[in-house]
């Protein structure tokens, strides 16, 4: 049984750590203000993770496809990583990049 691991969801939200409105295209899955993001998925758009705890970015790497922003959940502390979109806080990008690559 093949199943589809994406579902496009085309949601507005407001971030539960800093407040900003967040306009949604299908495939936002953090605040581009704080770069905070929810565990609310098992796979991309599914909606199906019961936890619901608050993703907080403790790293970022960067190639020349652009970054990826990672991140642990504060209430289960599972891992997990996303690509960051267009329009992102580059400056927090930065930052979690350099404190990725400290010794």
């Amino acid at each position: 049984m093949d199943q589809k691991r994406f579902s496009r969801r085309k949601e507005d939200f407001e971030c539960a750590n800093c407040g900003a409105k967040v306009m949604g295209t299908g495939y936002t899955d953090h605040c581009p203000k704080c770069l905070y993001s929810m565990h609310v998925d098992i796979n991309p758009g599914d909606r199906k993770e019961a936890c619901h705890g608050m993703m907080k970015p403790v790293g970022a790497s960067s190639d020349r496809k652009g970054f990826t922003i990672h991140y642990v959940c504060m209430r289960c502390w599972a891992r997990r990583s996303f690509k960051a979109a267009e329009g992102d806080n580059e400056e927090l990008l930065y930052q979690l990049v350099s404190r990725a690559n400290r010794p």
